[in-house]
């Protein structure tokens, strides 16, 4: 995962989005992304869900990037924050308690 991670970096600085891009603009690139996830979904596209999948991954990995960060350190903020959360799922959902 660490070489995946450092390749991604590598390609975006290559391509020169880690000079000329803003975390606004990842941002969007990002939701493009997401809303094509959406699509995959909807039409039960497993390739495309695939695909989808791996370019909200990229498009992350390059936001933690512009921002200074490690995406594996905000995975693991995440996962401190998530991994003695208590609630129920209701609807499909996991609904956080208060």
């Amino acid at each position: 995962m660490d070489k995946l991670i450092n390749n991604v970096i590598q390609w975006a600085d290559d391509k020169g989005i880690l000079e000329k891009s803003t975390p606004l603009h990842q941002h969007v690139k990002t939701q493009e992304e997401v809303n094509e996830l959406l699509e995959a979904i909807v039409n039960s596209d497993r390739e495309e869900t695939i695909d989808a999948i791996g370019d909200i991954i990229v498009t992350l990995i390059i936001q933690a990037e512009l921002n200074g960060l490690s995406v594996k350190d905000c995975l693991q903020s995440a996962y401190d924050v998530i991994k003695g959360r208590q609630g129920s799922m209701v609807n499909g959902l996991f609904v956080k308690d208060s």
